[in-house]
Parts: structure tokens; C-alpha cells; sequence
């Protein structure tokens, strides 16, 4: 059985710091694209970044570029998003989700697995 458990969120002040991690269990990690989104009440799902199989490719969307940073160790079957320079309009429930679509990036469809979510809150 597949899991992907986010952990790490919270409340922050705006310009403060988090860490989520994604810990991913019941599948070859090593074999799947990772990606995270966020999402609000009433919106659809956004992408916010996505990383490689090895980790050697990184994509993100315009709204984070420079503040967030993806990353995975393969090793310990865990994606980590580090988010600096938060801003109110970053709350949402972020999620990560594994693809096996070598050309998945941006679209939550092409991904096949997702965790439950974890709450970010920044205030202003």
C-alpha cells in the first residue's frame, strides 16, 4: 500500500521559514517523479514545484521561483520543500504526489499518488 505522509507545516509570520517533508512509503521512490501543490478552499489545485527522479531537475512555478526550494533524498524515500520569505498568499494545504510519467511536472492529473496534506499558515 502506497503512502505519502506530509509533515512540517504550521502558522508563520510573514517572511518567516518552513519545512515540509514528505515521507513516502509502499512504492520504489527512486522510480517516481515527485511533485508538491498547494491548495485553497474554492480553488483548484496549483502546482508549486516538482523534482526528478535523481534530483537532478527542478521546476517551479513563477509564484515561488527564488523563496522555495525542492528537493528529495532517495535514500530515505523523503521530498522536502523549503520555503523562505513566506507570504500570506502561500497559506493553503500543501500536498506531494509521485508520478511515473517521465514528462509529469505541472499537472495534478498526471499524478497518481498524493499524501493527505499538511496546513500552511502565514499571517501578515
Amino acid at each position: 500500500q502506497v503512502q505519502l505522509v506530509e509533515s512540517g507545516g504550521g502558522l508563520v509570520q510573514a517572511g518567516g521559514s518552513l519545512r515540509l517533508s514528505c515521507a513516502a512509503s509502499g512504492l520504489t521512490f527512486g522510480s517516481y517523479k515527485m511533485g508538491w501543490f498547494r491548495q485553497v478552499p474554492g480553488k483548484e489545485r496549483e502546482f508549486v514545484a516538482a523534482i526528478s527522479r535523481s534530483g537532478s531537475t527542478t521546476y517551479y512555478a513563477d509564484s515561488v521561483k527564488g523563496r522555495f526550494t525542492i528537493s528529495r533524498d532517495n535514500a530515505k524515500n523523503t521530498v522536502y520543500l523549503q520555503m523562505n520569505s513566506l507570504k500570506p498568499e502561500d497559506t493553503a494545504v500543501y500536498y506531494c504526489a509521485a508520478s511515473t510519467l517521465y514528462s509529469a511536472t505541472r499537472r495534478a492529473n498526471d499524478y497518481i499518488y498524493w499524501g493527505q496534506g499538511t496546513q500552511v499558515t502565514v499571517s501578515s
